[in-house]
């Protein structure tokens, strides 16, 4: 789903979006305000690269970052329910992983974990993308956050 289809989706159902990245770097903010007029959709979107970021401008716990660290379901939950509550958007999507080179036997390359709040839920999942190579990575995984912001839109 391109980010236009993800915009007229949620135009038709009075959605408003709020995004919260890290290994995609903006990306499906990007994707989403590429447009014309995306703004009575698209809210808000931060990239929070580093844990502090995720701390200070989401919310998410030190507490979850250490006991779990930032490619997890946990921390894309916190992420993704930090980037509604500031930004009073509809929706809102997370995206934390492991783009590449490199990760280790516990988190490989090509690990990506996404939260997605709608209403009063909160759906989290891990997509095992391979070692696509870091562009292929993040086009995967922006292209999934869109899915998700879609889907929940229709």
């Amino acid at each position: 789903m391109t980010g236009a289809e993800v915009l007229a989706a949620c135009r038709a159902a009075g959605l408003t979006v709020a995004t919260a990245e890290s290994c995609t770097g903006g990306m499906v903010a990007a994707a989403l305000t590429d447009p014309a007029g995306a703004s009575d959709v698209m809210l808000w979107g931060v990239v929070t690269y580093s844990n502090t970021a995720k701390v200070d401008l989401l919310g998410v716990s030190k507490s979850t970052l250490g006991a779990v660290g930032a490619v997890s379901e946990a921390v894309a939950r916190e992420m993704a329910e930090g980037a509604r509550a500031r930004s009073g958007a509809d929706l809102a999507v997370s995206v934390t992983g492991i783009a590449g080179p490199g990760g280790s036997e516990f988190k490989p390359e090509g690990r990506v974990c996404f939260g997605l709040v709608t209403g009063d839920e909160t759906h989290v999942e891990t997509v095992e993308f391979g070692a696509l190579g870091r562009d292929r990575v993040r086009q995967a995984a922006r292209d999934h956050a869109l899915a998700l912001l879609g889907a929940a839109a229709s």
